[in-house]
């Protein structure tokens, strides 16, 4: 059993100073509100639900809280670039994305989720140069991997691990199915390392 399995809900803020004490540590997710981050989520945690438990009406523009533990919790950021709500709500979410990422103390890592198939649009590279600006590490994970065949997904992944170079920052990048669960294990490892797990935590042997 994975420690990322004992995920519960905490609370929906609707920004930092509703987030409750700065301590500890804090992993964010981020991403366009089609790039999969409910079900990467959900499946981290092997929780079938867990990110949506979080998406009754009127929470989706909140940040979402999961606590791993009382030092450790996962942080479901609002999702971004969705067309169909009013620009007052957009401007309101990009206030709350950019507090978040420049104020919170306990903020360690950030995961940047991102369809494969159209990777670093405007709003990503947006946040990837806030994060790099505040000096938080950067996974940029490319969803739905399963989209494309083996060859295709490594010369994507290539593409833009080159790109990334850009961002002058602690910027990663490695490929994500919620679907297949490729690139479960890999980030796996970036989390256990920005979490502090050490190597025997990380599995259990018995499992």
């Amino acid at each position: 059993m994975s420690h990322y399995n004992q995920a519960k809900f905490r609370i929906s803020a609707p920004d930092i100073s509703h987030l409750g004490e700065d301590v500890g540590i804090e992993v964010a997710f981020a991403g366009r509100s089609n790039a999969g981050k409910s079900s990467a989520l959900n499946t981290l945690t092997r929780q079938k639900s867990l990110a949506r438990t979080s998406k009754t009406p009127g929470r989706t523009q909140l940040i979402n809280v999961f606590e791993l533990d009382e030092n450790r919790r996962l942080i479901d950021l609002p999702g971004y670039g969705y067309a169909k709500v009013p620009m007052a709500v957009k401007e309101k979410w990009q206030r709350s994305l950019g507090e978040y990422l420049q104020k919170r103390e306990s903020l360690k890592g950030l995961i940047v989720l991102m369809d494969i198939r159209h990777p670093f649009k405007d709003s990503d590279q947006d946040l990837i140069h806030w994060a790099v600006n505040a000096g938080i590490p950067v996974l940029a994970l490319l969803t739905k991997a399963d989209k494309l065949k083996s060859g295709n997904r490594k010369n994507q992944l290539l593409k833009t691990r080159e790109a990334a170079l850009a961002f002058c920052g602690n910027v990663t990048v490695d490929v994500f199915s919620s679907l297949t669960n490729i690139g479960l294990d890999n980030l796996q490892t970036v989390l256990d390392q920005w979490f502090g797990y050490k190597s025997s935590e990380a599995k259990d042997p018995s499992c």
